[in-house]
């Protein structure tokens, strides 16, 4: 595993990094996001550790973006690859061995549009969590939106967007995302 042999020492710098305020953490992902190295994946590590519930092995690529850490849980063995966004201010949840490919998006909001007298972008937004159980692999360019909950051991096609919930042992792709195939 990428960081167990490390896991106590990073505990402990995720733990003494929460002195420091958000705005300062933030601030140190955004410097260090285009690097790449064992260094700098576990400097993400713990920056993100010091904030979110996250497991053990969790790998986080360059130009990652994870927007409200504190709504941002996951599991063991998460890979979240280059130039993924991810907005958690509606709670995201993630399982154990997960892997979101490179420029997938995870966003846990929506506006509505149904009050005519202010214009669309001024509309409510609406908050739903996103739901990711175990054994799942999301495919590269895929969109997750709110409300959705995908089930263990599903993957989902390059590309898809993902409006509604995948049941457990599927593979989905399209846009909309629809079954392709039992696995």
């Amino acid at each position: 595993m990428l960081f167990e042999r490390f896991n106590p020492l990073l505990r402990t710098i995720s733990k003494c990094l929460r002195i420091f305020p958000s705005f300062f953490c933030r601030f140190i992902w955004e410097v260090i996001s285009p690097f790449s190295g064992y260094f700098f994946l576990s400097l993400r590590y713990c920056l993100l550790a010091s904030r979110a519930r996250i497991g053990k092995n969790v790998y986080i690529g360059t130009h990652v973006i994870i927007k409200n850490w504190s709504n941002f849980v996951c599991g063991d063995n998460l890979s979240i690859h280059d130039f993924c966004y991810i907005d958690a201010v509606g709670i995201i949840e993630i399982g154990n061995n997960v892997s979101i490919a490179h420029g997938s998006s995870l966003i846990s909001f929506n506006h509505t549009f149904e009050d005519l007298s202010f214009p669309i972008k001024y509309n409510q937004v609406v908050y739903e969590k996103i739901k990711i159980h175990d054994d799942v692999w999301i495919g590269c360019g895929v969109r997750v939106l709110c409300g959705v909950e995908i089930e263990e051991r599903c993957v989902v096609a390059a590309g898809a967007v993902v409006n509604k919930s995948v049941p457990k042992h599927n593979l989905v792709g399209g846009v909309p995302a629809k079954l392709i195939k039992e696995i």
